[in-house]
């Protein structure tokens, strides 16, 4: 990743993070469904210990609906934004681990059952940045861990790809100016945001060493996926 680009993304989220859970409502359709599709495939029973690690957590949010629902995993949170941390670990509550980082050249400390991460991983540079990092994580889960992910993907063509952008900015119009859309979030998208297609995504987590990888959610550019160690 670019430096001047690792440094607008860290100013960006820096900067929005106290608002962040609103802006995400207003620019990212049905969020809150992608969540829960996320959180519903977890293969793990509810009284269960296990160890997870949230890669680009945010606020916070996908953390706080994993906990909600299983008390008792031990949950790490990694972002670039060291205000976005400090929301997380209120919003979370309880004992955890929040580290900052950017994840390119992001070492593992650990071994975990359970990696989860939402719109972040678009944020790696290339294709090959992010199989090099698929690698990483399918290295850094317990045997028969899990990898789900939520993000933004790009269409498998031209007509494909115009319809995404379409859909999504016809989503952010109901919330937001169009004014605001195209001097703000459609640049920001162009300048920050290095997405590749679901189908490509799927191909590296094969050659990752995934298995029973699987497509549980998709509304046009975004996307819930899983794979297994």
């Amino acid at each position: 990743m670019g430096n001047m680009r690792i440094n607008r993304i860290k100013n960006h989220f820096e900067e929005e993070a106290e608002e962040y859970d609103i802006i995400i409502q207003k620019l990212i359709p049905y969020y809150n469904q992608m969540v829960d599709a996320l959180v519903s495939v977890i293969p793990f029973s509810e009284e269960s210990v296990f160890s997870t690690i949230d890669l680009g957590c945010g606020t916070g949010t996908i953390s706080k609906s994993l906990k909600n629902k299983f008390p008792n995993a031990g949950i790490t949170c990694v972002d670039i934004s060291v205000n976005m941390l400090e929301i997380a670990k209120n919003k979370i509550g309880g004992n955890v681990n929040c580290i900052q980082a950017d994840f390119n050249g992001f070492d593992f400390p650990q071994k975990y059952d359970l990696i989860v991460s939402s719109l972040a991983l678009h944020h790696l540079e290339n294709d090959n940045d992010k199989l090099e990092f698929y690698k990483k994580i399918n290295l850094s889960l317990n045997q028969d861990g899990v990898f789900i992910n939520i993000d933004v993907v790009l269409g498998n063509d031209g007509f494909m790809q115009e319809l995404y952008m379409k859909k999504w900015q016809e989503f952010m119009e109901k919330n937001v100016s169009v004014e605001e859309i195209d001097r703000k979030w459609i640049p920001n998208y162009y300048a920050e945001d290095r997405p590749a297609k679901l189908i490509t995504h799927l191909d590296m987590l094969r050659e990752s060493g995934f298995t029973d990888i699987d497509v549980i959610y998709k509304f046009y550019n975004f996307t819930v996926y899983t794979a297994k160690k």
